[in-house]
Order: structure tokens, then sequence, then C-alpha cells
């Protein structure tokens, strides 16, 4: 049987427990598409995974919940050999093995085609980075010209993309860092105003807004939500869409404290069915025309993998870190 080069994780612990192996390539089956991996993004979810804090994903396990490439066979006809497609959720990385190989297996019903003028390296930021910050902005917090959007975690690469759609879209953007150092790299991406972060910002903010932003998009999670909730106005609406503060939940939660008379809290946590809606055909031409504004931080090989996953968890890309098989 053919071999690919893979990097497995047999038991949790820190970025050198993942090990690159040679493994069977899969043979799909009907409704299953294999693909060609030439690029993945890493994702902090997979950081999580990687330390053993993700729920009912058994080791060993091939991690990676997206990746792009080229089609190598489709038994269903879905698509052709040779398309161009994208991939993400649905199980990847977690209930079966993902995008950090050579090749994944993956069902037909998760795979979008592109038809894309871009490097391997660019289109392999787009799939969960451009499906979360497009679903938080328009599908959580339906985002209007002219709203007033606070992005909490404004130099993730979620939170860069995030500011360069909603700043297209016609709204007036702040975003936050705890390093004025990064300052320019948010008004580069669309941040009109930018505040650093010192946890609690929510008098800073209801100074700067004159009572408020319309819209809050926390991308740090449980350890600011509070404070991210008296950033809004009254009627606003609060959107949880991630963990980079690396807690999961609250150790105590009053809602009736925690949440001002009015504001609405919601999250958004997209699975394969948000990933195949996202209008990714359009999202790249905007691209492709400099429309909107894509950072990869650091491009690394599959077999620098260690070296990405510690450059992850030091918070030290700049944008999107993107691996190239």
């Amino acid at each position: 049987m053919p071999t690919m080069t893979a990097a497995v994780i047999r038991t949790a612990g820190g970025p050198e427990v993942l090990r690159l192996e040679e493994l069977q390539i899969p043979v799909p089956r009907f409704g299953q598409v294999l693909i060609r991996v030439k690029a993945f993004g890493l994702n902090r979810s997979e950081l999580f995974t990687r330390r053993g804090l993700s729920p009912d994903v058994d080791f060993p396990r091939v991690l990676g919940i997206e990746a792009v490439g080229l089609v190598e066979d489709a038994p269903g006809g879905e698509f052709h050999k040779g398309d161009v497609v994208a991939t993400a959720m649905g199980g990847m990385g977690r209930r079966f093995d993902g995008g950090y190989a050579e090749y994944t297996c993956v069902p037909a019903n998760q795979v979008q085609r592109l038809d894309a003028n871009l490097p391997w390296e660019k289109l392999g930021a787009l799939p969960e980075m451009l499906q979360t910050a497009w679903g938080s902005l328009f599908r959580a917090l339906d985002l209007e010209h002219g709203d007033r959007l606070l992005i909490r975690g404004g130099t993730t690469s979620v939170g860069l993309a995030a500011a360069s759609l909603a700043k297209h879209a016609g709204a007036f953007v702040i975003a936050t860092t705890r390093r004025r150092t990064k300052s320019g790299l948010l008004l580069e991406n669309g941040a009109d105003e930018v505040v650093i972060d010192t946890g609690n910002i929510a008098n800073e903010v209801n100074a700067l807004m004159g009572g408020g932003v319309d819209k809050v998009m926390d991308l740090v999670g449980a350890t600011t939500l509070m404070d991210s909730l008296r950033c809004a106005r009254r009627s606003g609406v609060v959107c949880m869409s991630g963990i980079v503060g690396d807690a999961w939940a609250f150790k105590d939660f009053d809602p009736l404290e925690a949440i001002p008379s009015t504001v609405r809290l919601t999250v958004y946590n997209g699975g394969s069915t948000e990933f195949i809606t996202t209008p990714f055909a359009r999202l790249v031409r905007l691209i492709e025309r400099g429309q909107l504004r894509i950072n990869v931080g650091r491009v690394f090989r599959l077999d620098q993998i260690v070296e990405a996953h510690q450059c992850m968890e030091n918070n030290e890309a700049n944008g999107k870190i993107v691996i190239l098989t």
C-alpha cells in the first residue's frame, strides 16, 4: 500500500509530542474525497487537543481541522481529480485523522471547490480563519454598515481578518491588543481605533464611544467576556468566538449580574455546515483584488510542525501560521 508522511500525536503534551510518521494513504469510500494536501493553517483548538484538553479525542491521531489541496479521488463523482478544494471541521483531526499530512480523506459534503489565483500559503490560511471571522460578524452579530464594532483579541489571525471584513462592510472598528507595539498592525488591517487590553477596558470603550459599542466580537473568551459585556451599549450584541485566553468556562457565572440589562450574548462555533455556506468565492475575489487583507504570519514545512506549534503557543506569528506539505 502507498504511504504518506503525517504528523501523529500518540500522547498529550507539548509541541514535541508531534512526530512525523509514515502512514498508509487513506482509501476513500463512496461519499468521501481524498485530498492531496498542499497547505493547512494552525488553529488554537489543535493546541488544546494536543494538550489532551479536547473531550472525546482518542490518540493516536493526526490533528488538523482544515486543509487545502488537490482532489486525488472522489468515488461518488462530486469532484474531479485535480480540483482545487478546501475543507474544514466536521470531525477533522478529532473523530478522524485531519490535515497534518500529505493526504486527508473527508466527507464530500464538507469540501468546497476553489477558483482562486492565490499561492498555496495564502489559500492555506483561509478556510477556518475566514469561516470564523465571517460567521461571527455576519451570522452571529448581524453586522451592518455604520455599526461600531469592538474586536477583543484583535492581533489573532481571526481578529485581523475580522477587522478587514468589518471595515470593508462599512463598520467603525475598535481592536484590542495587550502590546502597544502591535497597534500599527491593527491599524493596517482595518482598525479605526486601538485599545490596549488590560483585561478591564469597559470604562475606556464606553468613554471612547459615548455609551458603548453596537457589537463586540470576543476572541479571548471567558477571561474577558464579563468585561466585554459591559462594553456594549443597551441592546448591543456580544459574540464569544474564541478562547485565546485559554479558559473554556467561567468558575462562577451569575447571568443577572454578568449580562447588563438588554445586552444580548451569543456564540459562534461554526461546523462543517457553516463552512460550506461561507461565501469563499466572493471573499477570494476580494482578496485577489486587494480589497480584503489577509495576514499570513509564518510559513513552515510539515517537517517543522513542532517549531510551528511552539510559534503558535508563544503568539509570535502576527497572522495565520500556515504549513506547506
